[in-house]
């Protein structure tokens, strides 16, 4: 047999670890290269891992949940007749040689005691202890053994004695009469217990929680008072940025509340067109519509702090992250050159990238290299928020819910569809100047959505 074991490769950008997800193979499976054979959860994505050769799995080295390091074996495969082991895979470690002779027992040595020399070590062995029913013992004929006589001193029965006997002759509970007499003190009835000590014994435990059972109010489909929850994965990957950015970027966050009555009426119109006929058009699409044009003015809040070299380092790209909350936790996959996409091929985006998102299949490249971020709290049915920023950005817009509200529109008080913005940013890179310029021309822009056809 020649045995290969496959190392978790680095699937992404310097990843340390991953978790092991599911298991698509088990051992006695035949595997071919580029076949899936196991689901991993990294810091960024839950990815297929395919096998890197042909053959039969011996062993899987690792189980599912378990978090393991990058480099760490994680199955073995016989790829005896399949050719050359590609990279990837290591040879595994030899198993050692039988001996051609048991190995000496070593001398018994006597261990020290507190007075002298103790006795040789393994020389005695306790005799076990008799738990055999109090009954006459039967002969190999079946005949009953005689009595001892009646001049035979006696044996002392202790407690372990005589709760074995109790529980085999009278059918009551295996416990001490100590435990027996605090049950009685307690009013606890033992034959509705299970024991927990040896040989399913009740024990002193076993009643006082018996006790604080009984004193708890009976609620139905009781759930346990607590639960806890392993941070790992996606998770693991979010607390960690989030806690980053927020001692390591100084925010400040502005507001900013803007009649989109005219914006709605939009997403009205375009739905009705033949361009966006196999697409969900939504309020966002024209939110990140209004943010790539105030970026194209405002090039500075699409940038980076570059702390080694101290520069700021302005994109001339827009790679649009978004935040989709999924089963596995807040990602936030990104549009790569979202600026150079028409309306239409930016809202297949979305839908195309939250769908993958959701199914927690987005790649690392998706996962990665974003520039600005807008996250949508109003589906949540929220007016506003101060967002973390994403590491390594200068700004996140917040977009609210929409509701009708008094407005006081062409001089006249009247019910409109109003909404909040909220933009976080980057003090070391934006200042109150740029930030509120950002932030004005978006509003501007949904209040009317001509403006971003004439500002584009």
């Amino acid at each position: 047999m020649t045995e290969q074991q496959f190392r978790l490769p680095d699937v992404g950008e310097g990843l340390t670890e991953a978790d092991i997800v599911t298991w698509r193979v088990k051992p006695g499976d035949t595997v071919t290269d580029g076949q899936t054979i196991v689901e991993i959860e990294t810091a960024k994505a839950v990815v297929e891992l395919p096998s890197p050769y042909d053959g039969v799995v011996t062993r899987l080295l690792v189980d599912e949940g378990q978090t393991v390091d990058v480099g760490t074996p994680i199955i073995a495969v016989d790829t005896a007749g399949a050719g050359p082991a590609p990279a990837g895979a290591v040879p595994a470690p030899a198993e050692p040689a039988a001996a051609a002779e048991p190995a000496a027992e070593p001398a018994p040595e006597r261990t020290a005691v507190l007075v002298g020399y103790g006795v040789k070590t393994g020389s005695t062995t306790r005799r076990p202890r008799k738990t055999t029913p109090m009954v006459p013992a039967a002969t190999a004929t079946g005949t009953p053994s005689a009595p001892a006589p009646a001049t035979a001193t006696p044996v002392k029965i202790g407690p372990t004695a005589t709760a074995v006997r109790e529980k085999n002759g009278g059918g009551r509970a295996l416990a001490k009469p100590p435990v027996r007499k605090l049950a009685r003190d307690l009013g606890i009835d033992l034959s509705q217990l299970s024991g927990t000590g040896p040989a399913g014994s009740i024990t002193r435990d076993d009643i006082q929680q018996a006790r604080d059972r009984a004193s708890q109010p009976s609620v139905k489909n009781e759930t346990p008072r607590e639960e806890r929850v392993p941070v790992r994965g996606v998770r693991k990957h979010t607390a960690e940025a989030v806690v980053g950015s927020a001692f390591t970027a100084p925010h400040v966050t502005e507001f900013l509340e803007v009649d989109v009555t005219a914006t709605m009426d939009a997403v009205t119109r375009v739905r009705a067109l033949p361009e966006f006929a196999d697409v969900r058009v939504s309020p966002l699409l024209f939110v990140a519509r209004a943010l790539l044009t105030a970026i194209s003015r405002h090039p500075m809040v699409n940038s980076s702090w570059d702390a080694d070299a101290q520069e700021i380092v302005v994109k001339h790209y827009v790679n649009l992250g978004f935040a989709a909350a999924t089963d596995r936790g807040l990602l936030v996959p990104n549009i790569k050159d979202a600026q150079a996409l028409p309306l239409p091929e930016l809202a297949r985006a979305f839908a195309d990238l939250t769908a993958t998102a959701r199914d927690g299949r987005c790649t690392p490249a998706q996962l990665t290299g974003g520039t600005i971020t807008i996250t949508n709290v109003g589906v949540f049915g929220v007016d506003a928020g101060t967002p973390i920023l994403t590491p390594g950005e200068a700004a996140i817009l917040a977009f609210g819910r929409i509701r009708e509200a008094p407005w006081v529109h062409d001089g006249q008080l009247a019910v409109r569809q109003v909404t909040t913005l909220s933009l976080s940013f980057d003090h070391r890179i934006v200042d109150g100047e740029l930030g509120s310029a950002v932030l004005r021309d978006v509003g501007q822009m949904l209040e009317d959505p001509i403006r971003a056809l004439a500002w584009a």
